[in-house]
């Protein structure tokens, strides 16, 4: 697989991975799920679609890519994402902040 080949699951997704539920300019991020390994654009998405609950990606794999950059499609681990202040550190595009309100439903918390 390419740096470039990363599929992002998810409501009317589009080449940015914005989606059906969150759909700015900002809205450039999707968050791989430690249930199915997958990359989803938001929690919605994969409520709506997927077959099983979702897990947060969980604190053991921190190391390991989980966040992508949908313009850019860098992979980003937890603590990079977390340390970009709401930029790609790749492309400088912007991310939502709006996100981490949604965080504990993406990575786990303590």
């Amino acid at each position: 697989m390419s740096e470039f080949d990363h599929s992002v699951r998810g409501v009317d997704v589009d080449p940015d991975t914005r989606c059906a539920h969150y759909h700015t300019d900002r809205d450039v991020v999707a968050f791989k799920f430690a249930c199915c390994e997958t990359y989803w654009p938001c929690f919605r998405c994969h409520e709506e679609i997927a077959d099983h609950d979702a897990v947060p990606w969980p604190r053991a794999r921190f190391d390991e890519p989980t966040v992508l950059c949908g313009v850019c499609r860098t992979e980003l681990t937890v603590p990079a994402y977390r340390e970009a202040d709401y930029r790609c550190p790749s492309c400088n595009v912007a991310f939502n902040p709006g996100c981490a309100a949604h965080a504990d439903l993406y990575f786990e918390t303590d």
